[in-house]
């Protein structure tokens, strides 16, 4: 009976060792698997941490709905107040201010008459670092896109070339279509809908991707032999690489 017990213990011990090594190997292949699947702008992280995994980025993608709608909301109502209605910011600032203002006035001098305590006004004060630090981070991206568009005038990057004129060029479009606050409500509502909706369908927009890349390629391979290698300056280039 001993050796018996012994034996199904030994048999036990093996079967999860071979579990254990089973699943170890299922999920090193699961994970090769996924390395190898095609991301869209060849994208290693998820779609939280590409945008910045922080409060931000929990609010674009809906993780607090509340805030969520509450950003979009305010948006929505800014355009509507300034495209719509043609309200004016100075006009809406004034308003605003002068309302405000009255409320308070008026709320400290009664409160002596209906025995109550007087309004609490905070003191509001704008910290230097904060002012820094956003100064900062736009002179690190404004150098960024200077340093991209030199390097575009330059003629080293064909295809950012191209890429940057289209997007001008829409942006050209949509300038002569619609006002600066009608474009910057449509830029709002596309970064609150497509990252969400990328998130939620993601492995079917990177598999369309995929194929779009491949014949966006072929299409570019094409154009590249019968156009770009015609042109004097891309065969003195070719010649000095030989």
């Amino acid at each position: 009976m001993a050796e018996h017990k012994e034996e199904s213990l030994m048999e036990k011990i093996k079967e999860k060792l071979h579990d254990s090594s089973s699943d170890s190997d299922n999920e090193s292949t699961a994970a090769a698997i996924k390395a190898k699947i095609f991301r869209l702008f060849g994208r290693e992280q998820p779609v939280h941490k590409v945008f910045g995994g922080g409060k931000p980025a929990d609010i674009l993608l809906w993780r607090n709905k509340k805030v969520s709608g509450g950003v979009l909301a305010g948006a929505t109502a800014i355009w509507v107040l300034f495209d719509l209605m043609e309200y004016h910011f100075l006009t809406l600032i004034g308003h605003c201010f002068i309302l405000s203002l009255a409320v308070l006035f008026l709320w400290s001098n009664a409160s002596t008459f209906i025995n109550k305590s007087p309004p609490h006004i905070p003191v509001v004060e704008v910290s230097e670092d904060l002012f820094v630090s956003i100064a900062l981070s736009l002179r690190h991206e404004i150098n960024r896109g200077f340093a991209v568009l030199r390097e575009i005038a330059a003629g080293r990057d064909l295809k950012k070339f191209l890429a940057v004129a289209a997007g001008l060029w829409v942006l050209s479009i949509l300038g002569s279509c619609c006002s600066f606050i009608t474009l910057f409500y449509i830029l709002v509502v596309v970064l609150f809908t497509v990252p969400f909706l990328y998130e939620k369908y993601e492995d079917k927009v990177d598999s369309f991707a995929e194929k779009a890349t491949a014949e966006f390629k072929k299409h570019y391979a094409v154009f590249h032999a019968k156009v770009i290698t015609k042109i004097p300056v891309a065969q003195l280039k070719a010649k000095k690489l030989h």
